[in-house]
């Protein structure tokens, strides 16, 4: 019972929230009430969900020096020695092979666009395998390939819907907004090792706060000017530009997220910090919920 319980913390189940992008297609090219493609996403969902637990399994094998040594990882049940390697690797090979065995089901289904979720599945692994390996000391490489990852969640849920009316501004938005998570979090690694930060994850060394700040600027602004463009330029929104009330709810949200990790030196964990900060998770809703009625309820 203990090795399950620590297996299933290993797999991370708290970040499988970051696959809700996968999502993004199915409501924004208007196909949220079929049956058939919702289907087909939310099986995508947990088979993303196998998937992305694999790779933190695979990551926590690969950092188990390094993790003992930080004050949060060392408790993790790999490098804490709750869960043997060899149960780990095990369960590692078993959820990939639920994972592409599931993947190449669903692209045997009609109006699956290619190149199909196998080989998007098989370039999530490899390019988080080479991460895990290399590439997660290459400085700001290091975030592109982290933002990449949503990147390949929204195209599964494209390739599996037929996207026809999906705007190329949304896997924008989509990227920035990757990066700005994924900055927020390289920020609060720095802030909360301090001195240390290099030896719990050696591409720190290479970042400052300055940079970062600089880095988060950027991307902050591209990603309201990005989301503003779709609003009233994306050919399946109404004519009548409804859609720019809901740049509001995205003003909030990013401005809180940066009084979060600026303010109250917070963003560590995104998918922990939307569902711990109110203010956050209701505006996440209440963005939902007006995107979702302008696409759906007033055409």
């Amino acid at each position: 019972m203990i090795t399950l319980w620590a297996l299933l913390e290993t797999m991370r189940p708290r970040q499988w929230a970051k696959n809700v992008f996968v999502f993004a297609v199915v409501v924004f090219d208007e196909k949220l009430f079929s049956t058939l493609y919702l289907g087909k996403t939310l099986a995508a969902f947990a088979l993303l969900c196998f998937l992305s637990s694999a790779v933190y399994i695979i990551n926590d094998i690969a950092d188990i020096e390094k993790d003992r040594l930080h004050p949060k990882k060392k408790f993790r049940p790999i490098p804490a020695g709750i869960l043997s390697k060899n149960v780990a690797l095990i369960a590692a090979f078993l959820l990939l092979i639920i994972a592409f065995g599931g993947a190449l089901f669903l692209d045997s289904f009609p109006h699956t666009l290619a190149p199909g979720l196998f080989p998007l599945a098989l370039f999530y692994l490899v390019l988080n395998v080479l991460y895990s390996f290399g590439l997660k000391n290459v400085v700001i490489v290091d975030a592109l390939i982290v933002a990449a990852g949503f990147v390949i969640r929204v195209t599964a849920g494209a390739v599996l819907v037929d996207a026809r009316r999906f705007s190329p501004w949304l896997y924008i938005c989509m990227t920035l907004l990757a990066l700005f998570i994924v900055l927020g979090k390289r920020r609060r690694e720095i802030t909360l090792l301090a001195h240390q930060a290099d030896s719990h994850r050696a591409v720190l060394a290479d970042y400052n706060l300055p940079f970062i700040d600089q880095m988060i600027g950027v991307v902050s602004t591209s990603t309201i000017i990005a989301y503003s463009f779709y609003t009233f330029s994306a050919e399946n929104l109404p004519k009548n530009h409804a859609m720019m009330l809901t740049i509001p709810f995205v003003l909030y949200g990013i401005f809180r997220y940066l009084y979060l990790i600026h303010v109250r030196n917070e963003g560590g964990s995104p998918d922990e910090l939307i569902f711990k900060d109110r203010p956050l998770l209701f505006t996440f809703i209440l963005w939902g919920i007006a995107a979702i009625s302008v696409l759906y309820l007033f055409k």
